[in-house]
Parts: C-alpha cells; structure tokens; sequence
C-alpha cells in the first residue's frame, strides 16, 4: 500500500461509531487501534467490531494497529488481518526483532513497525531489513517512559532527535518509504503540533500519527510544500528540461543533479 502518509489518524476499535467518521476526515491513513485505546476485558469485543466493519465497508481501507507479539492477543489480531483486504497494513506496536516482524507479514500485509522500546531502537537495522516492511514508524511516548526521560525537556528533545536521526538512516539505507513520527499528545496546542511536523518534516520525516482529527489539517499545511518552493521546483525542472543539463546556476546558487532530482520530487508530491 506504499504511498505517500502525511498524517495518519488513530481510532479506538472498541468505538465502531467512529470508523466512518475517521475515514471521513481526510488523513491520508487511518488506524483502528486494537492495542492501547482498548481495555483488556474489551479487545475479543473490539476485534468482532472490526471485522464487522470490514464485512460491512469491503472498498473500506486502513491499517489496524495490533496488539504485541509478547501478548495472547497477537495471533488472532493477525487472523483478522489476514481476512479482510480492507486491512491495508499492520501497525505493529514495540517491535523488538526481525522475528515479530516475520510473524506480522505471514498475515499478508505490509508491516510498520513501531519503535517504541530500548530493544526496538536497537534492533533497528534487522527490522528495518526484513521482508514485509514497507516503513517504519517512532512511538516516542512509550520510549520516554522506559527510559525515564522528562517530557517536554532539553534532554527529551536531544534523545527524540537521536533517535530520528537512526530511524531516518535505516529507512533510507533499506529503501523503505520515508517513516511517521510519533504522535503529539496535546491535541488542542496546535501551534506545538506544526512546530514538531515542521522539525520533523525537515529532517525528512514524511507525516505524523495523530490522535485526533483536528491535527490533520494542522499536520497537513506544514507536510505541503509553499508555493514559494513549487515555483521554485518548476523552474529547476524547466531549465534541467530546456537545457538538458545537470549542472547549472539558478537566483545565484548552484544547480546539480541531486537538487533537480529534489524539485521533481517535490513536484510529485
């Protein structure tokens, strides 16, 4: 289901009222979240609410958010993954091995790990390689507190970035699609949400996971390109086109194969 995900909007399954609603409300994914969003004593319940869902809405299509491979709910999540086709992909939460990740895509969808743990962030480079991958995704929250780190710090900030940086790496040098970063919990700070999207962004993040819908535009707008870039993209590709060059001057600065190739992404999309 490789495409493009600026924003991808998390729903409680044990709230079946709210599936349409949030495949409604324009992120460009939604995930019905069997893990954190549902009580113990609620998730046989949850998952029966998915799969009628998905009887109901066939031309339906998101990713569902399993419980762990640690857990006795694992293995019947992975069965309704492997129903339906409207479950589009796996998010798989505190992914600790290529092993889990296996077990994840023998479902038959594509995976996204989520990076949530010590063991997660070093077992990196092995899930990042398996079969099955398509990107990966940080769950920060959870990092944070296994690793007592103070929310909202300095030292939060540096080891966030830290990890960015390996997730970024890894997705690159696989050839996934470009990763999600984690979600912002404060939903009604939206200035605090564009300032992360827009740090993120630049690092090279390609969207968010989101809480709720009222991050979507917010995460939306800052993932769009200006059009101030467009303009400028167009021009790069227009005079790469006209000339047949890889290697020119444009308002002053330097023009060369990597940069025209940016701009044609850019102008992708």
């Amino acid at each position: 289901m490789t495409t493009k995900i600026r924003s991808a909007l998390f729903v409680p399954a044990s709230r079946p009222e709210r599936f349409a609603k949030a495949l409604a409300a324009g992120a460009d994914a939604v995930i019905i979240d069997l893990e954190d969003a549902v009580e113990h004593n609620m998730k046989d319940a949850a998952r029966q609410h998915v799969r009628e869902f998905a009887q109901a809405h066939p031309q339906a299509s998101f990713l569902l958010r399993v419980n762990d491979a640690t857990t006795s709910w694992f293995a019947d999540d992975l069965a309704v993954c492997a129903e339906f086709s409207a479950v589009a992909g796996i998010l798989l939460p505190k992914a600790e091995s290529a092993e889990q990740v296996g077990k994840a895509f023998a479902a038959g969808k594509p995976v996204l790990p989520i990076v949530e743990s010590a063991a997660g962030v070093l077992a990196l480079s092995e899930m990042a390689a398996s079969p099955g991958v398509e990107r990966l995704s940080f769950g920060s929250l959870d990092l944070m507190l296994e690793l007592g780190t103070a929310p909202d710090t300095a030292g939060a900030q540096l080891l966030l970035n830290h990890i960015r940086c390996q997730i970024l790496l890894h997705s690159a040098a696989h050839r996934l699609a470009p990763p999600l970063d984690g979600v912002y919990p404060d939903f009604a700070n939206k200035d605090g949400l564009a300032a992360v999207a827009r740090q993120v962004r630049d690092m090279g993040f390609s969207g968010m996971l989101c809480i709720h819908p009222a991050q979507v535009p917010v995460i939306h707008s800052v993932f769009a390109p200006a059009e101030g870039e467009l303009d400028w993209a167009r021009r790069v590709v227009a005079v790469a086109q006209e000339t047949g060059s890889s290697a020119f001057q444009l308002d002053g600065k330097m023009v060369d194969a990597p940069v025209i190739e940016r701009a044609r992404r850019m102008l992708e999309g």
